[in-house]
């Protein structure tokens, strides 16, 4: 008996050896007698990290969309991760790259326009390490990928939804912080909502103000902005706030169970309907789809394949990088109008402003 164990334990051992060899995985069933073999996948061994912004994974909306382009990676590639999350006040962001880039995780991704400095400090120090960044196009270096997106488009068509939906002809924004990058936001929704109707009333308020940040953590404070617009005559508002958006949500789900009628809520990043709670989707009329996940995963597909480039990297509505979501089925009625513009802005007939009142 004895004899035949170490006699399994060394077939066990060249198995082991000529797996690794092969670069396959086998499986054997005793009973059955079979063996399966499965292809390595081409992330295998491949480590990607992510350095998420304030509110992390769970957000359901900006860093979610960067965390599901992720998680399509893992499934597709066979990758592996190592993801951090930085304090309730963003201190730590460049602490998060470098102990990614430590770590030595080949690809290493900054979510969000606020990690710039971090990335333009972390990156020259680690020229083997490949960085993309979300949202800046600021750090020129040779091992730096900027994903920027072409807000203002996507926004233009949920801001002509929003005009053609309004029935009292007043329309809010509300921005998690005053940089100009959600200025470029607010600029598309103004452009497409003057586009439907030049008289319209549009409201507008950030939450907060660099340096201070924590405008897209704060649903108190969403709700608070949203609920004022609405009681000023507003029927829909649009949110470019990351988790604050939530709050502009209940703002209008209150607004309306108060005064027996009905107001709209837009969200954006991602398709917020599907991330939100049942009582709150009847009030989510569409969402600005930036497609953050896109951009991730393409980045991941290239460095896997070996096409891994720096410099900046536009997703615009001709890459469906921007779009508007149609879940609910609210703006069914007006879809063939929102095509109508989004094929004149790919065909250049309409330019987008990226400044408000441009």
């Amino acid at each position: 008996m004895k004899t035949r164990n170490k006699a399994l334990l060394v077939l066990a051992v060249f198995a082991l050896i000529a797996t690794a060899c092969s670069g396959t995985g086998t499986t054997t069933t005793a009973a059955q007698g079979t063996t399966t073999t499965a292809a390595a996948m081409p992330g295998d061994g491949i480590t990607i990290g992510m350095a998420y912004d304030i509110g992390g994974r769970g957000d359901k909306s900006f860093n979610d969309s960067a965390a599901a382009g992720l998680d399509q990676a893992v499934t597709d590639f066979g990758v592996s991760t190592q993801e951090l999350e930085p304090t309730s006040g963003g201190e730590n962001r460049e602490e998060n790259l470098r102990t990614l880039a430590e770590a030595g995780t080949p690809l290493v991704f900054a979510i969000g326009f606020a990690f710039a400095d971090g990335v333009g400090s972390t990156a020259p120090d680690f020229p083997g390490i490949d960085f993309a960044i979300v949202d800046d196009s600021s750090v020129v270096e040779p091992n730096v990928a900027s994903l920027t997106f072409a807000e203002e488009q996507g926004s233009f068509l949920v801001g002509a939804a929003a005009a053609l939906k309004s029935t009292t002809g007043k329309i809010g924004f509300v921005g998690g912080v005053e940089v100009d990058l959600i200025k470029k936001f607010e600029a598309g929704y103004e452009a497409g909502a003057k586009a439907v109707n030049p008289d319209i009333e549009i409201t507008s308020q950030y939450l907060t103000q660099p340096p201070d940040f924590s405008g897209f953590g704060d649903p108190a404070k969403g709700k608070e902005a949203a609920l004022a617009m609405y009681q000023q005559g507003a029927d829909v508002v649009y949110h470019a706030a990351g988790g604050s958006g939530s709050g502009v949500f209940e703002a209008a789900k209150g607004y309306s169970d108060s005064n027996s009628t009905h107001v709209w809520a837009i969200g954006v990043d991602s398709d917020q309907y599907l991330t939100a709670g049942a009582e709150l989707q009847p009030y989510i009329l569409t969402s600005m789809m930036k497609r953050v996940n896109v951009a991730v995963y393409s980045t991941i597909k290239d460095f896997v394949e070996g096409n891994f480039t720096s410099g900046n990297h536009v997703f615009d509505l001709k890459v469906d990088g921007v779009g508007y979501a149609t879940s609910g089925g609210f703006i069914d009625d007006i879809v063939p109008q929102l095509e109508d513009y989004k094929a004149k802005i790919i065909s250049g007939e309409i330019v987008v402003p990226t400044t408000p009142g441009s």
